[in-house]
């Protein structure tokens, strides 16, 4: 979880708004290699009147309505600290009238000279393996059989076992009796 006191820098995803839905008349942004798209933005419960905050994107899908976005946002003069995490929305406007939403992904904070602050990732330590306990037979269809047979009682007369080749007589017989 992130306070933005200070300029943060994040990742998500971007969805510019149609001009039916108040959006850009000229649609998405085309950044080209040289300029990034620059704009205002806030985070709700905050309006663009008392929560107004400065946004840069990039890395973006030139004309497209949803595109993966990096960005950084810079809060506004005089505004309390907001307070970013995964998973919240930030409303990008041009001047007050909202013209995308950028859900958040990822959060880091930015350092002096502007480069995101990450940290370092957890050491994930691998499951020990543990051998199978030879006492303890896994379930197989055979070891089913061999319960269904065992509950029988002795009464029972004992099915004939199935061979793997059956006698080609018999299969004589049996075809032409159809």
């Amino acid at each position: 979880m992130v306070m933005m006191t200070g300029s943060l820098a994040v990742r998500g995803m971007v969805v510019w708004l149609t001009p039916q839905q108040g959006g850009r008349v000229s649609g998405p942004p085309e950044p080209d290699y040289d300029y990034d798209y620059t704009g205002t933005a806030f985070l709700p419960p905050r309006t663009a009147e008392d929560g107004q905050a400065g946004v840069c994107l990039r890395r973006f899908a030139p004309g497209a309505w949803r595109t993966p976005v990096e960005g950084i946002l810079v809060p506004g003069q005089g505004n309390r600290a907001q307070q970013v995490i995964p998973g919240c929305l930030v409303v990008i406007t041009e001047g007050v009238r909202p013209v995308a939403f950028l859900t958040v992904e990822e959060v880091h904070a930015l350092a002096d000279d502007s480069t995101p602050v990450i940290p370092p990732q957890p050491v994930i330590e691998p499951a020990p393996v543990v051998p199978a306990d030879p006492i303890e037979a896994p379930y197989r269809h055979s070891t089913a059989t061999a319960r269904f047979t065992s509950t029988h009682s002795s009464d029972d007369v004992p099915a004939e076992p199935l061979t793997a080749e059956p006698n080609p007589d018999e299969l004589l017989k049996a075809a032409n009796s159809l």
